[in-house]
């Protein structure tokens, strides 16, 4: 509800990581792992942001943020095929207004 955002491994209570305030204070509402590239992962804020985080590249910020706007986004899932190395790698948005919005992700953050 605050914003932070916390990396477990499933044998201890500690995170490994943990970021405070990683959505300038906004409650995180959905948080999905790509399923093409193991380090990244994506974010979406109560105020509608979405925010790219790749691990293997800074594991301090997040590698990007966009904005969502004219409809409040309400939560989303994320769309690939593991399996392939084409880099396909999307998301699928759910608004408010009840409609779906997929938008497909940058290859540098897609592939494997």
């Amino acid at each position: 509800s605050d914003g932070s955002i916390r990396l477990h491994q499933m044998t201890s209570e500690y995170p490994l990581m943990q970021w405070n305030d990683s959505t300038n204070g906004q409650p995180v509402i959905a948080l999905q792992w790509a399923l093409t590239r193991p380090a990244v992962f994506f974010v979406l804020d109560a105020s509608s942001n979405i925010y790219i985080w790749d691990l293997l590249e800074n594991d301090l910020l997040p590698m990007t943020k966009q904005a969502i706007p004219s409809d409040n986004v309400l939560t989303m899932a994320v769309l690939g095929e593991p399996e392939k190395t084409t880099g396909l790698l999307g998301i699928a948005l759910a608004k408010e207004s009840g409609l779906i919005d997929i938008q497909f992700v940058k290859k540098k953050w897609a592939l494997p």
